[in-house]
């Protein structure tokens, strides 16, 4: 592989994420165009551990090694076959093929995946010489594939990330309804916290909200801590990793001094709050403290409120729920200047919280469809305009 290899990359995400993968995409100065369920972009090597490391709220960064339209099994074999595998794929790659098919004539998914995955046997065979009565050893490390069919397209992927994004690393314990961190950090992203305003997650449970909104605020690359399958490739030099994570470290700001606060009513889960907290090394950003909802009273101005309370399916009883959102309001209320951000389930939510969303936005949690209620607070007075006069 030649090392300034332009390839093919997508950024897949999560359905609703897909305008903040672009955005951070163009944050980092690399020309994307969003679809759904991804981000598409060209990159080097450089470009792959770049997005890999910074990418908050995408799940997978993908090389796209193929597409073209397939409807027989005939087509998409010699398509497969057809592509560059020896580019990709050793001797000795373990290289298991996954596969979806949404509305096209090879519907079934298990069938595309065993001829995706002889097509490129058949091409490594011929490339190293090697008889086809001696399987491939697949021993060596993981290239995992994706072919994947819509209308009649299809898509053949290599996945350089590994385990999703989402897995930081700094998660050592988790609640009983935890927020993947990619959802969470979204939903900072989607508010208008700036690392100068008060953040307050009334129900932190685990403190994803508040870790990830500390990782922002000190501009913390979220895949500092973790490894990614890429690292792994023969062909994938070493030294490219070691640059980015260099450049990862330059680009953080832990002088900043940051107002995070998270509360729950479980102690026992603050406490798993605080170890998660002290894993990444910010366990001195983010006050974490036992306090019920009703108790939270606040006299910081033109802070933002970001709360993933239980939903009714998930860890209570509907009733239960529903009382804390009546909760929620009583103690919000006096918080004018506050802008608070509720994500859950429960499309009535509004009737029990006793006011209608300034916005509602529609994001997925997993596979269960959900609604972030925005209540936009009175924006700060303008700081008058000083007019300089030459002498």
């Amino acid at each position: 592989m030649k090392e300034n290899q332009e390839f093919n990359l997508v950024a897949t995400a999560a359905s609703g994420l897909e305008a903040l993968v672009g955005k951070e995409l163009r944050d980092l100065g690399i020309e994307c165009t969003v679809e759904n369920g991804r981000a598409r972009f060209k990159g080097t090597m450089e470009t792959i551990a770049k997005t890999n490391l910074w990418l908050r709220t995408a799940d997978r960064v993908k090389i796209v090694v193929g597409e073209f339209d397939a409807f027989t099994f005939d087509e998409l074999f010699e398509s497969v076959k057809a592509l560059p595998w020896e580019d990709f794929l050793p001797l000795d790659a373990q290289f298991p093929v996954a596969g979806k098919s949404i509305k096209s004539t090879l519907y079934s998914t298990p069938d595309c995946q065993a001829i995706t995955k002889k097509a490129i046997v058949n091409r490594l065979r011929e490339y190293y010489h090697r008889p086809a009565s001696v399987p491939l050893a697949e021993t060596g490390a993981l290239f995992q594939l994706e072919v994947a069919l819509l209308k009649d397209h299809v898509m053949v992927t290599l996945d350089t990330t590994g385990p999703s994004l989402f897995k930081r690393g700094y998660r050592l314990e988790k609640g009983g309804a935890p927020l993947k961190e990619n959802m969470a950090a979204a939903l900072v992203m989607l508010t208008n916290w700036r690392k100068d305003r008060p953040f307050y997650d009334p129900v932190c449970g685990s403190g994803t909200l508040c870790i990830e909104a500390a990782m922002i605020g000190h501009n913390i690359a979220p895949g500092f801590n973790r490894e990614f399958a890429c690292e792994k490739w023969d062909w994938f030099k070493p030294e490219i990793f070691a640059s980015a994570r260099n450049e990862t470290e330059e680009a953080a700001d832990y002088d900043i001094v940051l107002d995070i606060t998270g509360s729950d009513i479980n102690g026992k889960i603050i406490e798993i709050a605080r170890r998660n907290a002290e894993e990444i090394g910010l366990g001195d950003s983010i006050v974490f403290k036992q306090q019920a909802m009703k108790d939270f009273h606040t006299d910081k101005e033109y802070g933002v409120i970001v709360a993933n309370p239980p939903y009714g399916e998930r860890l209570g009883e509907e009733e239960e729920v529903r009382q804390l959102y009546r909760e929620m309001s009583q103690v919000f209320k006096p918080l004018t200047t506050w802008s608070k951000y509720i994500i859950t389930s429960d499309l009535l939510f509004e009737e029990f919280y006793g006011a209608k969303a300034t916005k509602k936005r529609k994001l997925y949690n997993g596979a269960l469809r959900t609604d972030l209620f925005q209540y936009w607070g009175t924006r700060p007075p303008r700081q008058p305009r000083v007019e300089t006069t030459e002498a």
